[in-house]
């Protein structure tokens, strides 16, 4: 039974104050009247949410939450208290955010981007704005292909800030939108690039495999190699044959082939193989 989820059980059995559901491990939780349906019976399997109510009981829901268990999401703070801050997350009773789990000093009446924790020695759910703390570095390759989850965050000098299945942190650069954002938004991306730092880049539209002409993969297979070459758009004809075995115009296309696909780097005096 797994607090601050939503949990697949089987109806038990019912009683004058609701259905008590139960899981393959013979814990059972009530679902009180008001979220009784007609159909609902012995052995039905029903989704609901699991959590504890204002009276400290474990309890379930049919409705559903606007953030789950580790997950993240904007919510609107409703009150502050001297117990701390209390969100609308889409359930009867209002998400507390303790004041040691704020960032900053949070007011009524504003959204926060905001996670979802569980205090394992209390089994209680509780918000927290210190978000950063709860995003992990990334430490795989991802394909590139493969679609993932986008909360859209905060713009910055470089792009928009986004977090990438509820673990990671990622930006999509300006030059890669493709289309209005909203602050709180989900939506889907593809991740181009996983940087030494684990942090991700990525893009709104379907990257795909990149493809490239014959010389950008020789420029490219010399750079795994050396990781800087000292020539540029500016160098002579002769120094960039004796340095790559190719015209400059060819060396110039291949240049800008890699450099739109973020594989290398240019400097003043030369490039280089992106991290």
């Amino acid at each position: 039974m797994n607090i601050g989820e939503v949990n697949h059980l089987q109806v038990l059995r019912f009683t004058s104050v609701g259905a008590y559901l139960g899981d393959d491990a013979g814990n059972d939780v009530l679902l009180p009247n008001k979220y009784l349906t007609d159909g609902l019976e012995i052995d039905s399997m029903i989704d609901v949410f699991v959590y504890r109510d204002s009276e400290d009981r474990v309890v379930a829901t049919t409705e559903k939450p606007l953030i789950q268990l580790g997950g993240f999401s904007y919510l609107f703070v409703k009150d502050v208290t001297v117990f701390g801050a209390f969100a609308d997350w889409g359930l009867e009773k209002d998400l507390m955010i303790p004041f040691k789990e704020q960032n900053k000093k949070l007011e009524e009446g504003r959204w926060y981007l905001t996670t979802l924790q569980l205090d394992t020695e209390t089994d209680r759910v509780f918000g927290s704005t210190k978000t950063n703390k709860y995003l992990i570095d990334c430490d795989h390759p991802i394909d590139r292909t493969t679609p993932v989850d986008l909360l859209i965050c905060d713009i910055t000098d470089l792009g928009v800030k986004v977090i990438v299945d509820n673990r990671y942190f990622g930006l999509i650069y300006h030059n890669d939108i493709t289309r209005n954002l909203d602050r709180g938004e989900i939506t889907v991306g593809y991740v181009y690039n996983v940087r030494e730092d684990g942090k991700l880049d990525v893009r709104l539209d379907p990257v795909g495999e990149v493809k490239i002409s014959e010389s950008a993969e020789r420029l490219l297979s010399i750079l795994k190699v050396k990781k800087y070459l000292p020539i540029h758009d500016k160098s002579s004809p002769d120094d960039v044959r004796n340095v790559v075995g190719m015209s400059k115009k060819t060396f110039k296309q291949a240049v800008g082939t890699l450099y739109k696909e973020r594989l290398i780097t240019l400097s003043g005096d030369g490039i280089s193989l992106a991290e």
